[in-house]
């Protein structure tokens, strides 16, 4: 049985993008959808029974959002299986327990009640910082979050985060039938350049060449596996954060990889992340790899 594609709603705008995003990926996926809310009403105005006229109005409010959430998912998509719950918990900590049965998370970039001078909503922050499947903050231009570009875009780390990245990446390409474009983004250490100008021009072939052998390696397999998704693969000199967000203009998905340490409960997101999850162009899709 395919786990849920998992949305948190809140009855925000944002939330409600979301969801409309969510719905088309299910249905591209064949995936069912669980539309989650999660508040603390309980704790402030107390619990009646279900069966009483006069339940809290926090409740009703709660019950009324996820109902207006699965009523819009069915008007975009009626053969989507959509379920939803009510959860009287702290919203970070629900989603991230809803994370554990989840095909993958999705949250908008910015909750209701939320300061509008903020980039994303701490809930999002901290769901896509410490999730254990893949979360996908829906954010962006209507084109991006419509799929209009038909590409998908993959920032490719280190070896040892980006396996579940590259799989991932490839699926939904696979999925969209879409392009997907794959970066690796190098840099020249300043010593190299500065103070050696005509070692200048080799140590950067060098340093680009690398990045090319490792596009090879952290590829091969999930190629072989979708041999009909047509990838472009790039090398790029620079900071990778402003590489991969430069580009988010022109695709439908930016895909990047995150650490998850057993044990290990802080926030696990490097500048990369951060940067994307706050002015990505597009959604943004952070896929856990275990260490």
């Amino acid at each position: 049985m395919e786990l849920p594609l998992v949305v948190g709603v809140d009855g925000s705008d944002s939330s409600l993008l979301a969801v409309d995003w969510a719905v088309d990926e299910a249905a591209r996926h064949g995936l069912p959808l669980r539309l989650v809310h999660a508040s603390l009403w309980e704790r402030y105005e107390g619990v009646l029974p279900s069966t009483s006229p006069n339940r809290p109005s926090e409740q009703v409010m709660a019950d009324n959002i996820v109902a207006g959430a699965a009523e819009r998912a069915g008007r975009r998509h009626p053969e989507v299986k959509v379920v939803t719950e009510v959860i009287p918990e702290e919203p970070a900590d629900a989603l991230l327990r809803e994370a554990e049965g989840a095909t993958a998370l999705v949250t908008g970039n910015r909750g209701r009640g939320e300061l509008q001078g903020l980039l994303l909503g701490s809930v999002g922050l901290i769901v896509a910082a410490r999730a254990h499947c893949p979360v996908i903050v829906v954010r962006g231009d209507r084109p991006g979050r419509e799929g209009a570009h038909e590409r998908i875009l993959l920032g490719v780390g280190e070896p040892a985060t980006s396996a579940a990245a590259v799989r991932f990446a490839f699926r939904e390409a696979e999925a969209r039938r879409c392009t997907l474009d794959v970066v690796r983004a190098w840099r020249c250490p300043a010593h190299e350049t500065a103070d050696h100008p005509l070692l200048a021009g080799h140590e950067g072939h060098e340093h680009e060449d690398q990045a090319s052998t490792l596009l090879d390696a952290v590829l091969h397999d999930a190629a072989a596996d979708h041999p009909d998704v047509t990838v472009r693969r790039a090398t790029v000199e620079g900071p990778a954060r402003r590489v991969l967000l430069s580009r988010s203009a022109a695709a439908d998905l930016v895909i990047i990889g995150a650490r998850r340490r057993t044990g290990h409960f802080g926030l696990q997101l490097g500048r990369v992340g951060h940067t994307l999850l706050h002015h990505a162009q597009c959604p943004v899709a952070i896929v856990p790899q275990p260490v």
